[in-house]
């Protein structure tokens, strides 16, 4: 597990393996017997073109197991839980392919992301719950009360 700067409260960041050899590779992503592994709903594929903004949107049950399996993203958190230590908080997180790292998002925490490879990126979710329309909520990426520019940042 690592712990970055400006990280949210509850949120696990764990480095994940390759197993690479002239055949190709092996990406681990979760087991059962992972100490963050809660219990299994569905495991999808979001596919985001280079610059493509895949945000806003919160769970009120789900919790996320983000890993960026081809490609790169920049997937950005926001906590405005009104009881949590981190209140305010916005981390930015860059994963995929060079930097493979498991993303374990408990749920109440806005989460999007950005493609910023020069191909399509394929991000893995293996989420605690199926899909439910009725616990999850969107915001626009732009328009919106979320202190985040998305934004190219030079520097």
């Amino acid at each position: 597990m690592t712990t970055h700067a400006n990280a949210i409260h509850d949120v696990i960041i764990t480095p994940l393996k390759q197993i690479c050899d002239e055949r190709g590779k092996v990406m681990h992503m979760l087991k059962s017997s992972d100490e963050h592994f809660k219990k299994f709903g569905e495991i999808y594929f979001s596919c985001v073109n280079p610059g493509a903004i895949k945000a806003w949107h919160i769970h009120e049950k789900m919790t996320l197991n983000y890993a960026c399996v081809s490609g790169m993203i920049k997937l950005v958190l926001y906590d405005d839980r009104e009881d949590s230590v981190t209140n305010g908080i916005v981390q930015e997180i860059f994963i995929g392919e060079s930097n493979y790292q498991l993303v374990t998002i408990p749920p109440n925490i806005w989460n999007g992301f950005k493609g910023i490879y020069t191909t399509p990126s394929i991000v893995a979710n293996c989420s605690t719950i199926a899909h439910d329309p009725y616990e999850i909520r969107r915001l626009d990426p732009i328009e919106n009360d979320i202190p985040y520019d998305w934004s190219l940042k030079n520097g």
